[in-house]
């Protein structure tokens, strides 16, 4: 049977050969054989030659994902060899470990496009964000029981992206048992509660495991801000270290009745920490005029650029922010400044910073240069998998 292909225009495929897994509409001379939404077809030079094996998206302007760069089949045993190489990866890490949670499949830093897969305890939860990904669904969700000790599997592919590939958003049990209201997990010998149902991305922030692990080395005695807190990863990991006094600042009223549980899960006491409900940025010119200083304060906010043409936008809030925080330091004061938006690059957001130090007043020196967990890795091929960027700055 002859294969569906992409023909690439000329001198369009050297990202390919690079192994970049992403195939742009721009890039594409025709389309033959009529391919599904999320079917596999061949990628091929304007010669004929052989280039990629990858999953048909029409309606993305990335309308064609790489599943592999050799001529093998896409199917139930490419999956299951996919799967069984990125548990061996955590399995290296130290990250499967009973009751702890990490990410176990990072979509292309996997070589699995589309797929997210991160486990909390004993419950898998799956975002399936790609045509091929979602054609390919019931297959991987079948790999993923063989493979993985697991009492549930769920669903929560409720991201807008999904629209992009002419997909739905979907959310729900996929198998097993129905997860319960809150997931206990064990990170860093420190103990959490996850709502993998309704919580933020699969219910937890598990790229930031090693900053909050680092956190814990400079907060003994302290007083933490700990801003855009949800449920107080950052502030559980300050408290059991010792801190003074934890400031978690959120928008969500239920986020911080986690981040309550946890921090009592955890043996910090009532009086060392505090919940406040509030707009981070209001809340901290709030402080600027109060003249309320803090010993360490942790700046995490959510995504602000989904393209490039936010970018400038976006930028002037990070500054913001960051000039805000270096304001309420107190001198010898540690500063963590976080970036989780993939478009924002590393050098702009040091700049960035650094300009916000400027502003402030403040001389500040860079201690930590900090990233994503490495259950999160970067493939060297596809630099967007790098997307978690931050510092530690000591003024």
């Amino acid at each position: 049977m002859k294969r569906k292909r992409i023909v690439l225009k000329e001198g369009r495929d050297k990202s390919v050969l690079r192994r970049h897994p992403w195939i742009f509409s721009g890039a594409v001379k025709k389309v033959e054989g009529s391919p599904d939404l999320g079917e596999t077809v061949d990628i091929v030079s304007v010669k004929g030659e052989f280039l990629a094996r990858a999953a048909f998206s029409p309606q993305s302007q990335i309308c064609a994902r790489a599943w592999t760069f050799e001529q093998q089949e896409i199917d139930k045993a490419f999956f299951s060899r996919r799967l069984k190489a990125a548990k061996k990866f955590r399995q290296q890490l130290g990250f499967l470990q009973e009751n702890s949670a990490c990410r176990l499949v990072a979509s292309e830093a996997d070589l699995l496009p589309g797929v997210i897969v991160d486990r909390y305890a004993d419950c898998l939860v799956v975002q399936f964000l790609s045509a091929g990904a979602e054609y390919w669904k019931e297959q991987i969700c079948g790999c993923l029981r063989e493979h993985f000790d697991c009492t549930t599997v769920y669903e929560r592919s409720d991201v807008d992206i999904r629209s992009k590939e002419g997909l739905e958003k979907r959310t729900g049990l996929l198998s097993g048992e129905e997860p319960p209201e809150l997931i206990e997990i064990i990170e860093n010998k420190l103990r959490y509660l996850v709502d993998v149902r309704a919580g933020h991305k699969t219910g937890f922030y598990l790229d930031q495991r090693v900053n909050r692990k680092l956190l814990r080395s400079v907060v003994k005695g302290k007083t933490v801000l700990n801003c855009f807190s949800y449920t107080g990863g950052f502030g559980v990991a300050a408290g059991a270290a010792g801190a003074d006094m934890v400031t978690n600042v959120d928008a969500s009223v239920e986020a911080l009745k986690t981040a309550g549980r946890n921090m009592e899960l955890n043996g910090i006491r009532q009086s060392a920490y505090e919940n406040i409900e509030a707009d981070v940025f209001k809340l901290l010119r709030k402080y600027r005029d109060m003249a309320r200083r803090f010993d360490v304060i942790v700046l995490d906010p959510p995504k602000f650029i989904d393209s490039k043409g936010q970018l400038k936008r976006a930028s002037r809030g990070y500054k913001d922010i960051a000039m805000l925080g270096f304001k309420l330091l107190n001198p010898g004061g540690v500063l963590l400044n976080f970036s989780c938006s993939g478009l924002m690059p590393v050098d702009l957001f040091q700049k960035i910073t650094a300009d916000a130090a400027l502003d402030a007043g403040v001389n500040g020196k860079i201690t930590a240069r900090l990233g994503q967990s490495p259950d999160h890795p970067t493939l060297l091929s596809f630099p967007e998998s790098f997307y978690l960027k931050g510092f530690m700055v000591k003024v």
